[in-house]
């Protein structure tokens, strides 16, 4: 029972938190709202004299493009963090002073709205708290105006969604870029993210040849060795060649198992044949650090994402295991909506850069598929490395 009602609450608490911020915003909306309306007739009223007057309409504007300015770093503020609607810095002339002009009807129908809801919690409560109070003559009448208070704060509720919806879309309209500069802001970062892909292709090629270079070839060269002294010591001494084989044999054996080991970090066959899950299963086995996995994704990812998301934990937990000084790994992979959230947390000593080549190069890998890539590394650690990837 304590369990259910705990889930329960936790399930409740956090939209409970949200309405409450939203209640603040749209309170505070309509407060900033007032002054933003004063403020216009003031200006207009300032305007009207000097508009025959050249340099006073230019003083006059550029005070009220000040104003405007100060005001609108309010509203992002309060839109962000009490609304969760943001929005990037303005960059279009006047647009602050058209956002306020048309922003504060809004502000206003956001305080009514708040005004009804507060009424209608009244009407809803008050037959319960008058019963406690004094007797009710008319409880009929009570019980439908507490049904109609109810009912309008539920109506209330559904005009504060309205309300924050046109908050959102009024801020992006005026405050936010222009198509075209939306545009050339996504194919500057297509160009940079396709960049910074091909860089990683080129280093994972270098990484590639050195690995075959330094390891596989080397033990190839040796095993061709011992086979060639072992073919000319047949005939003389057999035992001395029978030894040199088994050397060969056990050459043979080291050279594949570098062999395996290249190819699983181009590209794991587990990954095809038993999906994401049975991939960071191995890479967990395979960790000389106890590794804590947890999996929750109840659906096929796009061959795309799991590819990625595998690399990611992967890479990370390599860069764990060779410089953290760390004693576990923590690894947690969850679908939420409609993004892969992939997490990777150690008790190193932290302190790692996010500009380093291993951690730009899963930057990279994350910004190859639009996602989202975040490194928190205090001195003194833990390490945690964060990646979102949409999955639609």
């Amino acid at each position: 029972m304590g369990v259910g009602v705990a889930a329960r609450w936790g399930w409740l608490a956090p939209r409970l938190g949200r309405w409450i911020r939203w209640a603040i915003g749209l309170a505070s909306g309509a407060g900033t709202a007032v002054v933003e309306l004063l403020g216009s007739l003031l200006f207009g009223l300032v305007l009207l004299p000097t508009s025959a007057w050249p340099r006073g309409r230019r003083a006059v504007l550029r005070a009220a493009t000040a104003a405007a300015h100060t005001l609108t770093r309010v509203e992002r503020a309060r839109l962000g963090r009490l609304l969760d609607v943001r929005v990037p810095p303005v960059h279009q002339e006047g647009a602050a002073l058209r956002h306020l002009a048309a922003r504060w009807p809004v502000g206003l129908l956001g305080g009514v709205v708040l005004g009804c809801a507060a009424y209608g919690l009244l009407l809803g409560f008050f037959g319960f708290l008058g019963w406690l109070v004094t007797d009710i003559e008319h409880p009929f009448l009570v019980a439908v105006s507490g049904v109609g208070g109810f009912f309008l704060l539920f109506l209330s509720a559904q005009g504060a969604l309205g309300v924050v919806a046109l908050e959102d879309r009024l801020a992006r309209h005026f405050l936010g870029p222009s198509p075209a500069d939306a545009l050339e802001a996504r194919i500057a970062q297509l160009a940079t993210s396709r960049a910074e892909v091909m860089d990683v292709v080129h280093d994972e090629r270098r990484r590639i040849e050195r690995d075959l270079h330094d390891g596989v070839q080397q033990r190839l060269v040796a095993l061709g060795m011992l086979l060639g002294r072992a073919r000319r010591l047949r005939a003389r001494d057999p035992e001395a060649a029978d030894a040199l084989l088994l050397q060969a044999h056990e050459e043979s054996r080291r050279a594949l198992a570098e062999l395996r080991e290249v190819a699983w970090r181009v590209h794991p066959a587990v990954l095809d044949e038993g999906g994401l899950r049975a991939a960071l299963e191995a890479v967990a086995e395979r960790s000389p650090l106890p590794v804590a996995l947890g999996y929750a994704v109840e659906r096929p990812l796009p061959r795309a994402v799991r590819t990625v998301a595998y690399f990611l934990v992967s890479e990370a937990v390599t860069n764990v295991v060779k410089h953290a000084g760390a004693t576990r790994i923590d690894v947690q992979v969850a679908l939420e909506g409609e993004e892969l959230s992939v997490r990777v947390a150690d008790d190193g000593a932290g302190g790692a850069d996010p500009s380093g080549s291993g951690l730009s190069g899963l930057a990279s890998r994350a910004a190859a598929l639009d996602g989202r890539f975040a490194v928190d590394s205090p001195a003194g650690g833990p390490t945690v490395v964060r990646a979102v990837l949409p999955c639609a």
